[in-house]
């Protein structure tokens, strides 16, 4: 939401699901600090680089502690230096607290981070590759 900073905008669903106000923010910002984000706190989307918005994307999609996390080309927007760092924090993220995370990509940098890799062709699963 662009009216939003990015705390805010990490707290949202918090706050969606009744928790309090300062609560929701606490949290938001230690998602944002575990992500290497907290300086983009109080920025506005529309003030933070590709990298920086996904991470503030990423702690979103963290926040409420999920089970499961599916990212679709998460690193599509970034260079690859961005790419890699933002891949070793999600990866490292979901180990440590034992969430599932999907990912779909044509990256095959990207899809080496996988424990577990699954090819589609055609709209047909071609292969299955274990880590």
């Amino acid at each position: 939401m662009p009216e939003l900073t990015a705390t805010e905008n990490v707290a949202l669903p918090l706050l969606f699901d009744r928790h309090g106000r300062q609560e929701s923010l606490n949290t938001a910002r230690s998602w944002l600090e575990r992500l290497n984000a907290a300086d983009c706190g109080d920025q506005r989307p529309g003030t933070l680089s590709g990298g920086q918005a996904q991470r503030v994307a990423m702690a979103r999609a963290l926040v409420t502690g999920p089970r499961v996390v599916f990212a679709d080309e998460p690193t599509g927007a970034l260079d690859s230096l961005a790419g890699e760092q933002l891949m070793d924090e999600l990866t490292h993220t979901a180990r440590a607290d034992g969430i599932t995370l999907v990912i779909v990509t044509h990256d095959n940098r990207v899809a080496a981070y996988a424990d577990r890799e699954l090819v589609s062709r055609d709209g047909e699963l071609a292969a299955e590759v274990a880590a």
